[in-house]
């Protein structure tokens, strides 16, 4: 059984997301860099982020995560659905790396994995979404921005 903890500046439960925020979650290690593939992540960070700044939300950690080899220790031996059950209520992941099953099962969740081909610090993830979000977005960022109720109405959207 896979025991998760959750680090949290407000309660057990994850907080109601910030108004006109992206709610995102980022694969780390040590909690200061983009640093890890989806399935040997030892922790998300998880933000909210918006034009304006953004918000620690929660840091959640996981005890058994997976060698980076795509076997089970244990025939049967599921990491990847606390995984995906942990990112409830994100719209983005990111990470360095996530293969096929998982994605799938990722964005079933509603949620959209972003692979970054370096690892780099939290810092700079969250200005380059911020930075996203103030300028155009891009297609498959206002998708989800669109998804998740948190896009702009275009002018003259309500006249017709």
């Amino acid at each position: 059984m896979t025991s998760i903890r959750r680090l949290s500046l407000v309660s057990d439960e994850s907080p109601p997301r910030r108004s006109g925020a992206l709610r995102i979650a980022i694969a780390t290690q040590d909690m200061k860099g983009l640093n890890a593939h989806f399935g040997s992540a030892k922790h998300f960070a998880i933000y909210d982020v918006a034009r304006d700044g953004w918000d620690f939300v929660e840091a959640v950690s996981f005890n058994d995560v997976s060698d980076g080899t795509g076997k089970h220790r244990v025939e049967g031996d599921d990491r990847i659905t606390p995984k995906v059950n942990a990112l409830r209520g994100c719209h983005l992941l990111f990470c360095l790396a996530i293969g096929g099953p998982s994605a799938a099962k990722v964005v079933s969740a509603k949620v959209h994995p972003i692979k970054v081909g370096h690892p780099e610090p939290i810092q700079d993830v969250l200005t380059r979404t911020q930075k996203m979000l103030r300028t155009a977005p891009p297609p498959w960022l206002r998708k989800v921005l669109a998804q998740a109720g948190v896009a702009e109405k275009k002018p003259f959207e309500d006249e017709e």
